[in-house]
């Protein structure tokens, strides 16, 4: 539904900090569902842990906030907003994410207005969650 250039419209972030591949459904002040493509090339896997490679959790969580920066800017057209600023992060971790895996992550709108919002975040790999939570974010 949206490629990579896309994306890349709509968020400031970029290689090697990019965290989202492709959003493959979305529906505006709803949800918004994406995927990133774990890599064994990514940057952070010289030196998390290079033996045993493991995506670090700190990503997924960039990941889930840039997936809803793209819900919030697609859901309120004419947002001027380029600044966001994750003011409140409640996620928690249960399996790791490996090269090869294929990261899906999904935003739920909790509360949406024109200076940020509230959203349920939740990313799996191969239908098993690896992570659930909730993120509060302002914008500028």
């Amino acid at each position: 539904m949206l490629n990579v250039e896309e994306i890349k419209s709509l968020i400031p972030q970029r290689y090697p900090f990019l965290m989202i591949d492709r959003v493959i459904e979305i529906k505006e002040g709803e949800f918004i569902k994406a995927y990133k493509n774990i890599s064994r090339n990514e940057e952070c896997f010289n030196g998390h842990f290079p033996d045993s490679a493991v995506f670090p959790g700190a990503f997924i969580a960039e990941a889930m906030a840039q997936a809803a920066c793209i819900l919030l800017k697609k859901s309120i057209l004419d947002l001027k907003a380029t600044l966001f600023y994750v003011t409140n992060v409640k996620i928690r971790f249960f399996k790791t994410v490996i090269p090869g895996d294929q990261l899906h992550i999904t935003i739920k709108t909790i509360k949406m207005t024109r200076i940020g919002g509230i959203f349920e975040t939740e990313a799996s790999v191969d239908n098993n969650i690896v992570s659930k939570g909730e993120m509060t974010f302002a914008c500028k």
